[in-house]
């Protein structure tokens, strides 16, 4: 016998805790910095190979666009190191609790605005 079972596929009604909200940006922030790799590679790439390209790169610094994307870089990377070293240490055995887990998630998302806020007074 089939059962009907209610379906809510509204994601807007959930409330996420934290700790789901915390796993959820950890991803998005692994994926945000690969790609900002892949950039930086790239320019990278194209600053080695001659002094003209160099100095185009240079000036590419200087655009606004640019530094945002850095400071966006630099922003994930922060995020995705101090939430990794939060699942290191769950991993280990500690804050596996709710409480304590939603606490070291709050302390974690404190610690990704103090290096964010770092992070851009280096870029701009």
């Amino acid at each position: 016998m089939r059962k009907e079972r209610p379906k809510n596929l509204d994601l807007s009604t959930v409330k996420f805790p934290i700790t789901a909200i915390a796993s959820i940006l950890h991803r998005v922030s692994g994926i945000i910095v690969f790609i900002a790799l892949a950039i930086f590679l790239i320019l990278l790439n194209c600053s080695l190979s001659s002094a003209e390209d160099f100095q185009r790169v240079q000036g590419y610094l200087d655009m606004f666009i640019v530094e945002f994307i850095f400071w966006g870089a630099l922003t994930g990377l922060a995020y995705h190191a101090v939430f990794g070293i939060r699942h290191m240490i769950q991993d280990l055995g500690h804050w596996e609790e709710l409480d304590s887990a939603s606490l070291s998630a709050k302390v974690g998302f404190g610690i990704t605005v103090v290096l964010s806020i770092l992070a851009g007074i280096l870029v701009w």
